[in-house]
């Protein structure tokens, strides 16, 4: 396809779908294989980590998971300057061939039984090469299609890239949920697990063979002919302020924003669901899997009508969604997932009498720090079991207190705290009986839709925002540290914070700060881009 073709505004709509086709089905394969060692962390903590001390095994469980979040901007300067360099089909090969090898080697790689400390070491570097490979996979797709749309269709040509996280997700769920139904507990415990990384073999052959039939992107390759293409993106992308404020800006006026929004409603409804309301991992699953297969066509709308009305404003409105409606949604989700839980939080009163200098605030990421005073095992205690509680100043050196209902415990006392909590009638495990599956799905739905309102329209956005010798790097970076570190972190945080308070909802204080503050911002300050050219 040339450029003249495409800015004649007759476009080869055949050489249109492979493009997107193409883009769209590797990216989605890439998400799966990110996914997957989220959605088996158990199982791979069990067969990695189960050979070293609590300690070191809770270090190396934190290393693997965030590694893969923190790498992604580093993915994004050392692809997307590729990208700007050499050309963006064959970067983002490089990106799916390293993805994809990565993915298979955890299903290939022995475990601490067989090799020892080599198997959590191994396993984290799998993960970092995991985590680069999608730091360049993202910005290399969208660039691409973009590059390819017709003028008035890149919202809705990129949403199909936009879509690609959440069917990744899907996919890696559904593969999980078939195995071990297949299997069964027991076999897929043991060894099952592995096939959803070696399956990924497949999905990478599948991929390589589609995207070595495209094209370059006819706007870089007329470009390149020009010999207008940058010699130096870094330093253009990052070391010029006319750039590097429209970076920023990118980030803290839509980026970061869309990025708490994505994450709360999935990653975050999914650990509310399991870790919170204590819903079954197959149900949670399975309520999950379905507002996404409803909530994805949201994506291909979003996208269609941000080319007719503008970018920005869906992107804010998404945001604004969020903020104000967060709480009652989340609560609504107790309520009808788990109304024993919502019942017992009602109806008992829990406090944490302390010296404030022996409660910490349990942010810990890195696995540096241990919390062992009797305040900080309290809190960890009644967190996991979803109790709600109020903290109380003590006196300096007094010993802590724990008043769960008509029982006191002096100091921290596992034993009586547990039979405190189930005497309170705080269920250890949702009754599924009682679970409301049409409001829950519907709650959840809720939350994808604000997903695909703040997500739809981004990549046709960033990619607007930059001129063609630079797109690839200049896009990729915010982009991946808004979702990789602002969302990536956005679980830890927000336990962190409902262990500091008592309170099982105060965690979504984070995504409504972040939201709130990128809306600011982004409303004032961010352009529209719908009108943009990018064939300059």
């Amino acid at each position: 396809m040339s450029s003249t073709t495409m800015q004649s505004g007759a476009p080869d709509k055949k050489a249109e779908r492979r493009v997107i086709v193409a883009s769209s089905l590797g990216t989605v394969f890439e998400w799966y294989d990110f996914y997957l060692y989220g959605s088996l962390a158990p199982f791979i903590a069990a067969q990695f980590f189960s050979g070293v001390n609590e300690t070191a095994a809770f270090v190396f469980a934190l290393l693997a998971f965030a590694a893969g979040f923190a790498v992604r901007p580093f993915g994004a300067i050392v692809f997307g300057r590729l990208g700007d360099l050499v050309g963006r089909k064959y970067t983002f090969l490089v990106t799916i061939l390293i993805m994809g090898v990565s993915t298979f080697g955890v299903g290939l790689l022995p475990n601490y039984a067989s090799i020892g400390i080599l198997a959590p070491i191994i396993l984290i570097i799998l993960r970092l090469l995991q985590g680069l490979a999608l730091g360049g996979e993202y910005g290399g797709a969208a660039t691409y299609v973009a590059e390819h749309a017709p003028h008035g269709k890149r919202g809705l040509h990129t949403a199909w890239i936009q879509t690609t996280a959440t069917m990744g997700l899907f996919l890696s769920l559904v593969v999980i949920l078939f195995i071990r139904k297949t299997l069964g507990e027991d076999a897929f415990k043991a060894w099952g697990w592995r096939i959803p990384f070696l399956v990924s073999i497949v999905l990478l052959g599948i991929s390589v063979w589609i995207r070595l039939k495209l094209e370059e992107s006819p706007t870089f390759k007329r470009m390149k002919a020009e010999g207008k293409h940058s010699k130096a993106p870094l330093t253009e992308a990052f070391g010029q302020w006319r750039n590097m404020k429209v970076v920023l800006l990118a980030l803290f006026g839509a980026v970061m924003g869309q990025a708490v929004v994505w994450y709360t409603g999935q990653f975050y409804a999914l650990f509310f669901m399991t870790q919170t309301l204590k819903v079954d991992g197959e149900t949670a699953n399975y309520l999950i899997a379905g507002s996404l297969l409803i909530g994805t066509p949201f994506f291909l709308l979003f996208g269609w009508l941000s080319d007719k009305i503008g970018r920005k404003w869906i992107i804010m409105a998404g945001m604004a969604l969020a903020i104000v409606t967060y709480f009652p949604i989340f609560q609504g989700l107790t309520k009808f997932a788990n109304p024993d839980l919502a019942a017992a939080q009602q109806n008992t009163k829990t406090v944490i009498l302390a010296d404030p200098a022996t409660c910490n605030f349990q942010f810990n990421p890195v696995g540096t720090a241990t919390f062992t005073t009797d305040c900080d095992r309290a809190r960890g205690a009644l967190s996991r079991a979803s109790v709600e509680y109020t903290n109380e100043a003590a006196p300096a050196g007094t010993p802590t207190v724990v008043k769960i209902g008509a029982t006191t415990i002096q100091g921290f006392d596992a034993a009586q705290i547990s039979a405190a909590i189930k005497a309170a009638g705080y269920p250890a495990a949702a009754d599924k009986a009682k679970i409301n599956y049409g409001a829950t799905l519907a709650l959840l739905t809720i939350l994808v839709i604000y997903v695909t309102m703040v997500y739809g329209p981004i990549a046709a956005l960033l990619v607007e925002l930059f001129p063609t010798r630079i797109r690839y790097t200049s896009m990729s970076l915010p982009y991946h540290i808004g979702n990789g570190w602002f969302g990536g972190f956005l679980p830890p945080v927000s336990f962190a914070l409902v262990a500091m308070t008592g309170d099982i909802y105060y965690g979504l204080w984070y995504p409504i700060v972040i939201a709130s503050i990128c809306f600011v911002i982004g409303a004032l300050f961010l352009p529209e881009t719908k009108n943009n050219r990018i064939d300059d």
